[in-house]
């Protein structure tokens, strides 16, 4: 009869490979997943067409001469693109704007689309063009969220300078089970909404 025995390097080798396995089962299950970033089903864009106050945002370092009024005035184009007016107002009082075309990503009622601010000519450059998702949209287009795959950029829009505070809450709780950090959403002011 022969015994059949075991190297101790091969033993610890499989013990610690054993631990590490088990560890990183344990790592994966202690961090929640976080959802992906989810459009809303379906975009009806003529409809979305207008003006839309921003009511708050995730700052960023485009708009960071913006001090208030800060809205977005969306006209379809006769090719079905979308022409994008930006305004905002700096601390010094003077307007900003930006002129921007929006095109969709998929079918005609896609939520999914591509903005770019970059020359015309630069358009052939995929770079030039950032997601815009609408990821959160009440049934009458009034108070929307919009979004990018990679939770970077956040908007809170409305048709109105000021949202109802119960409409406000109840979308920043939306936000939060997609993922987004609320904490780090920024009130816009706008000079027509004195509570700002």
């Amino acid at each position: 009869m022969t015994s059949c025995s075991l190297h101790p390097a091969r033993l610890l080798a499989g013990f610690l490979l054993s631990l590490s396995v088990a560890g990183a089962a344990l790592a994966a299950a202690a961090v929640p997943a976080t959802p992906a970033v989810t459009p809303i089903a379906s975009l009806d864009v003529p409809r979305y067409m207008g003006t839309w106050y921003e009511i708050a945002k995730y700052p960023n370092r485009f708009q960071k001469d913006c001090a208030s009024d800060t809205s977005a005035t969306y006209s379809l184009q006769p090719d079905r693109t979308v022409e994008v007016l930006n305004r905002c107002r700096r601390a010094d009082g003077r307007l900003d704007t930006a002129v921007g075309s929006a095109r969709q990503s998929g079918a005609p009622d896609s939520p999914k689309l591509k903005v770019r601010f970059a020359p015309r000519w630069l358009s052939f450059l995929p770079m030039v063009w950032g997601d815009y998702w609408v990821i959160d949209l009440d049934p009458a287009y009034q108070l929307a969220a919009v979004s990018e795959p990679t939770r970077e950029f956040l908007w809170i829009l409305a048709r109105t300078p000021n949202v109802p505070k119960p409409a406000y809450d109840a979308l920043l709780a939306r936000l939060a089970r997609q993922g987004f950090d609320v904490s780090k959403i920024a009130p816009t002011r706008q000079a027509a909404d004195p509570a700002r």
